[in-house]
């Protein structure tokens, strides 16, 4: 196996040829795992990409072509693509954030002393609470990741390595359940 290229290990690995995979790393674990850590300045954080990274060369439909480049700057894209994948995934992470009560809590009771302001936003924050029971976790990433972090449905797509109508649909059917559920309630019957 030491004699063969990388385009010819890649090969293999195509064709499911394990050793294939395990010269791949040995010949290029250090480089990579230099890259993640630099990137990363966190060890364990670097081996969960070194991981994703021979994951994805493993399971990609996409072979490594020789006359578009050199193998390592091939491998070091795929790194640099994970990389970045958990970065957003990190940061998509921390700013989750659920509306539970501790965060309608939060939400002003009223600014001012009118009586009708004060009923409006109670009945609003309640109008909130009750709609966002109605979401499931994807619906509520959605709405986090468009409204609240600023990415495009694109960026969302290729996040979720979901076609973009997938998140046109899902975004749609999410605001109506939103627009549904915070119309509102007259006599006990809604609009």
């Amino acid at each position: 196996m030491q004699k063969k290229s990388d385009a010819e290990l890649m090969q293999l690995i195509k064709e499911k040829h394990r050793p294939a995979l395990e010269e791949i790393y040995d010949r290029y674990i250090k480089i990579v795992f230099s890259f993640s850590l630099k990137a990363t300045k966190d060890t364990e954080k670097a081996k969960v990409i070194i991981q994703a990274v021979f994951l994805r060369i493993w399971t990609t439909e996409n072979v490594y072509n020789s006359e578009k480049g050199q193998f390592v700057n091939w491998l070091l894209t795929i790194t640099r693509n994970i990389i970045i994948d958990h970065h957003r995934k990190e940061k998509k992470e921390q700013s989750i954030v659920a509306i539970g009560q501790e965060q309608l809590e939060q939400l002003p009771e009223h600014s001012s002393n009118n009586p009708a302001e004060i009923l409006s936003k109670k009945l609003f924050r309640e109008q909130i609470e009750q709609a966002y029971q109605y979401l499931s976790n994807n619906q509520i990433e959605l709405i986090q990741w468009l409204y609240w972090e600023g990415y495009t449905l694109r960026e969302i797509a290729e996040m979720k390595q979901e076609p973009i109508g997938t998140i046109k649909s899902r975004l749609h059917q999410t605001l109506k359940i939103l627009r549904n559920r915070m119309e509102p309630e007259i006599g006990g019957m809604k609009k």
